[in-house]
């Protein structure tokens, strides 16, 4: 028997690991539902005046998602007026769901990743995460990678799957 080699690490694999750009800050949801009246109606006067007395520095360096709980007719400017009172506070703020947030987070991310080191290389693009990494974050760096990658495979370098390889020219 000759020697065992570890032909993964051999290999000229590199992995992406979308885990690796998590931004660190809390992630919070807050809903406009307490600033209405009756918690389903909105009196543009009383809203504002509300908005003006709420302390918003809580939300220092927080990641927030907007939403109203009641089923509340709201003009397109609440959400809008909401976030002028946190964004001096805010990291980010989005209009949805957690996963709404972590998916703007991670556009944010990618669209500025430089990814030219990874040109004509196979690419893993690592499965597991412990942390929240939303599905569209992985269709984002797929299409950031693609252009460039000479494959892309999706998992684990020992048990992947093939997801992309560059035609021949």
């Amino acid at each position: 028997m000759g020697e065992i080699v570890n032909r993964v690490a051999a290999s000229k694999l590199v992995t992406f690991d979308l885990e690796e750009f998590y931004p660190e800050g809390q992630r919070v949801q807050l809903d406009v539902a307490q600033w209405l009246h009756e918690g389903v109606i909105l009196i543009e006067k009383s809203f504002r005046e509300s908005l003006q007395k709420h302390d918003w520095s809580p939300y220092e360096g927080n990641y927030v998602a907007l939403y109203c709980s009641e089923e509340a007719i709201l003009p397109a400017w609440a959400f809008s007026l909401v976030a002028t009172h946190l964004q001096p506070f805010a990291a980010k703020i989005v209009v949805g769901t957690l996963e709404d947030l972590e998916t703007a987070i991670y556009r944010d991310i990618l669209a500025n990743l430089d990814v030219a080191s990874f040109t004509d290389l196979p690419v893993i693009l690592k499965g597991c995460a412990r942390k929240p990494v939303p599905q569209n974050a992985y269709l984002m760096a797929i299409e950031k990678l693609q252009p460039v990658a000479k494959s892309i495979l999706f998992g684990e370098a020992c048990s992947s799957v093939p997801l992309f390889k560059k035609k021949r020219s």
